[in-house]
């Protein structure tokens, strides 16, 4: 340190001003050591990768962290998974094919299909009429209604057999 700047305040009446620059450059040094330790430990690790990042380290799950919906992903997936046969508007207008429900295609027409019956119980949801008895119309509320029909229109989509994901992906995939 300027021992110049040490010695010039204590002699003058600005004793505490001085002491406190003092421990700010010592914050601020400790602060900037602590940076170059972080930045050479990133330099360490991306030198260990080689420039190339495997397909394992790469997550293919869509959802951000924090994202608490139901993702459409089959995690332990069977044989008829592979090869099933197409169900509900699918297979009512005669759609013939098979499809791979454990592929991404068939996962983003889920992701399709939810966001259509969402549109539905949205438009439902409108047609009720809100009392104040409840005392809920704050925008935390509104928040969490709308969470609800997105799970819901998630597990209504799993479980109900509407066949609109089958139907986009027998043409996406070209199985019709």
């Amino acid at each position: 340190m300027n021992t110049s700047i040490i010695s010039n305040s204590v002699s003058g009446s600005n004793f505490g001003s001085s002491i406190s620059l003092l421990a700010n450059n010592a914050q601020a040094q400790e602060t900037q050591n602590n940076f170059s330790a972080l930045v050479d430990g990133m330099k360490t690790s991306t030198n260990s990768l080689d420039g190339s990042v495997s397909s394992k380290s790469v997550s293919s799950d869509p959802r951000l962290p924090g994202d608490f919906i139901s993702s459409f992903k089959i995690e332990s997936p069977t044989a008829a998974d592979h090869a099933s046969a197409p169900t509900g508007a699918a297979a009512n207008s005669g759609q013939k094919g098979k499809i791979d429900k454990t592929s991404k295609l068939y996962e983003q027409s889920l992701e399709l299909e939810s966001y259509f019956v969402k549109m539905m119980l949205s438009s439902m949801r409108n047609t009720v009429t809100k009392t104040n008895l409840s005392g809920q119309n704050d925008f935390a509320s509104k928040m969490y209604e709308d969470m609800q029909y997105d799970e819901l229109s998630r597990s209504m989509t799993k479980n109900s057999g509407f066949g609109l994901a089958d139907q986009v992906y027998l043409q996406l995939s070209g199985n019709s």
